[in-house]
């Protein structure tokens, strides 16, 4: 601890104790670690390179489309970690629990009831799904309530189309009481189509995927859905769609007649806490990926944000409206997405870091001053008292000048900047004025 200065002794503070030094060191370390962490806050995110997606079955739609995304995003170095599922339900289960690891997925529209606490966003419509159901019957069935009394597949457990049928078949009156229903994934369905243990089965995808090829190009009859528009009225997730005559065969002319379908919206839909920078990579995966013609949309109808199954997120809605933002364009993702969603922060933060600079010279002038002042206030302390002594004794005059001289020795040990040097003599001028009062007040005989 240091010592006191014996020269300061009007105006002596109690030095700083031990504890008082802890103290301060404490909180230092406290404000560094605050600031650390706020810091990683600030940065962490943008520096993630990897996405796990929740799709479905292993030879099913939804994987195919994320396996057309990964090269994609590669190419700006984000992983996408695909995993399987059993389909659209299992899908918005894992994505709305908050403490699954899965960050996006696909989910058929009108299979979920979303909440306002699932924390979910839609980061686009990607394609139309058509549902088809394939029977044998010599006679033509066009309506599901022909159906009723037969042995139907309607999909799999945690699967989208499991859902969607047995609404379908709801609306039609049929259900498990009336009907043998069968919970099985579409290659099983097929099978028992063909083997005759089933009468008709419900399946979904596009019609280029390779098992609506293999039911297509089969002796299975392809229902037409002649209450198309009704059933879309009651259930508006699903839309309308026309599969064209010979789209199967022209040769052939397979199908003889254009056939109506109905067909569910595959959604791409991710967490909320999702980076911002990884929706804009893919939704431009999507829009690689989706963006061309098919059997029942033309060229550019997908991706699109026609649904309000989940709420659409932000940066799709700029992302349709103008693009990927200007600074994406032309820097790394990570980097254009720090300075984009970082900017509240970091303009605050660029104004508090210019103030610091511009008043630390101000600063280090208050901190010099300060070495000053506590000698002028020992110095008017003394003056103050030679004024109220009016005939000081020989003892007081000799104290008097001793501390003056303290003064006068230490003014001379300040160690200060160049340019401070006028201080230091104007302190040495003060102390003459005072050493000039104490010969005053000592009067001619002294």
């Amino acid at each position: 601890m240091p010592r006191e200065n014996p020269a300061l002794h009007r105006i002596h503070k109690p030095p700083v104790t031990r504890r008082r030094r802890w103290l301060f060191a404490i909180g230092g370390i406290l404000a560094l670690a605050a600031l650390g962490w706020g810091f990683y806050v600030i940065i962490e995110p943008a520096f993630q390179t990897r996405i796990v997606i929740t799709t479905g079955a292993d030879n099913g739609i939804y994987r195919g489309f994320a396996d057309r995304y990964a090269p994609l995003l590669k190419r700006d170095g984000v992983t996408l970690d695909i995993r399987s599922s059993s389909g659209s339900a299992e899908n918005y289960q894992r994505l709305k629990d908050p403490s699954s690891e899965y960050q996006v997925g696909f989910v058929q529209s009108g299979t979920t009831v979303p909440q306002d606490a699932d924390n979910l966003e839609t980061i686009a419509a990607v394609s139309y799904e058509p549902i088809w159901v394939f029977y044998r019957d010599p006679q033509t069935v066009n309506r599901l309530a022909q159906l009723r009394g037969k042995r139907i597949g309607i999909g799999v457990q945690g699967s989208g189309l499991l859902q969607v049928s047995r609404v379908l078949l709801g609306y039609s009156g049929i259900t498990g009481d009336n009907t043998q229903l069968f919970e099985m994934d579409a290659p099983k369905s097929w099978r028992c189509l063909e083997d005759g243990c089933l009468d008709a089965a419900f399946f979904i995808g596009r019609p280029d995927a390779p098992m609506q090829q293999m039911l297509l190009n089969s002796d299975l009859k392809l229902m037409s859905f002649a209450q198309a528009d009704a059933l879309v009225q009651k259930f508006p997730s699903l839309k309308k769609v026309t599969f064209p005559r010979a789209s199967t065969s022209i040769i052939k002319d397979s199908p003889q007649t254009d056939v109506t379908l109905l067909a569910a919206t595959a959604l791409l839909v991710a967490k909320d806490t999702l980076h911002p920078a990884l929706v804009y990579l893919l939704l431009d995966a999507a829009k690689t990926v989706h963006a061309g013609e098919d059997y029942f949309t033309p060229l550019g109808a997908f991706p699109n944000l026609n649904t309000d199954e989940f709420p659409v997120s932000n940066e799709s809605e700029r992302y349709f409206k103008s693009g990927r933002p200007f600074l994406q364009r032309y820097l790394p993702f990570w980097l254009a997405s720090f300075i984009e969603r970082r900017l509240l922060i970091l303009v605050p933060f660029m104004a508090v870091l210019i103030g610091l600079v511009q008043a630390l010279p101000r600063m280090l002038e208050a901190r010099v001053k300060k070495r000053f002042v506590v000698w002028y206030r020992e110095l008017k302390s003394l003056e103050d008292e030679i004024w109220q002594t009016a005939t000081p004794s020989a003892e007081q005059l000799s104290q008097w000048r001793t501390e003056l001289e303290d003064i006068d020795a230490q003014a001379s040990r300040i160690r200060v900047p160049v340019r401070y040097l006028q201080d230091v003599y104007a302190l040495k001028q003060a102390v003459s004025v005072v050493r000039q009062r104490i010969a005053l007040s000592a009067g001619p005989a002294v």
